[in-house]
């Protein structure tokens, strides 16, 4: 694994312990009651993206806990997952082959030094995981990703929260809130909203123009787009009439939809 340039920040794998996979990271809920049987719904939809089938091979960058594995072996995929966090790859590691024909692998490894040859995966996945990696890092991942991507394979991403939603939505939607007397809920900084340790480990929240940008620099072409979950709130019709502005409507859909995901191809050479 190569040591990071001395003059460039990185994040201690220090920082992700068991706790942070049980308590923080995406999914948690689902993962204590159904051991990775259960994805989270924002994985859930992440994972469809990527269509695995019987006998492809999908690297999951980042793999965390290792239930995106599991599934990968119940539809007859080899599944590799390669984490930094000595707790993560533990972890992950726990989880057998559902399909006892094929084999997931766990490796302790860094996103920007893949230990895999080229062109060797038919599925890449990046889950929740941009926004923990510093602009120099998620450069150096996204060409790994496109170096071990298979010609015909896709790279599946999705990160949260989408930055412009956090930088220009997100004060409006709070004093909102404020006058709603329901402003304990919604601290000054919104990388705090619901998950303390977001504060701590969100070091590069992506918005979909920056990430559209970043795998173009990386010698991919991509589809991005933006996407939030039905909310189903009983609010007024006056509420209601301005949501569906704010989530369909440009240029205000940019700003007030709170996930991006991408789908890349590699760019022919």
């Amino acid at each position: 694994m190569r040591s990071p340039p001395s003059n460039q920040p990185s994040l201690s794998p220090d920082l992700y312990t068991e706790e942070y996979f049980r308590e923080s990271c995406e999914g948690f809920d689902e993962f204590n009651e159904t051991g990775g049987g259960q994805l989270s719904r924002r994985l859930r939809d992440a994972f469809a993206l990527a269509n695995v089938s019987e006998g492809m091979r999908v690297l999951d960058i980042g793999c965390g806990r290792g239930e995106i594995l599991r599934h990968c072996s119940q539809l007859g995929a080899t599944a590799y997952g390669i984490d930094y966090a000595p707790i993560a790859v533990s972890m992950a590691g726990n989880f057998s082959p559902i399909n006892k024909k094929k084999i997931n692998m766990v490796s302790l490894a860094d996103a920007k030094a893949l230990p895999f040859a080229p062109r060797h995966f038919h599925r890449v996945l990046l889950f929740d995981v941009a926004e923990h990696l510093y602009p120099w890092e998620l450069h150096c991942a996204l060409l790994q990703a496109n170096r071990v991507l298979h010609q015909d394979g896709f790279l599946i991403l999705h990160t949260a929260p989408n930055a412009w939603y956090d930088r220009y939505a997100y004060p409006f939607v709070r004093l909102f809130r404020i006058l709603s007397k329901e402003g304990a809920a919604y601290p000054a900084n919104p990388r705090g909203l619901n998950v303390e340790a977001n504060l701590e480990v969100h070091v590069n929240e992506q918005s979909a123009l920056s990430i559209w940008l970043a795998l173009r620099r990386a010698g991919f072409k991509s589809k991005v787009w933006l996407q939030t979950p039905s909310q189903n709130r009983v609010e007024s019709k006056l509420l209601a009439f301005l949501r569906q502005i704010f989530f369909t409507c440009p240029p205000f859909r940019w700003f007030f939809h709170r996930e991006v995901y991408a789908i890349a191809w590699r760019a022919k050479q």
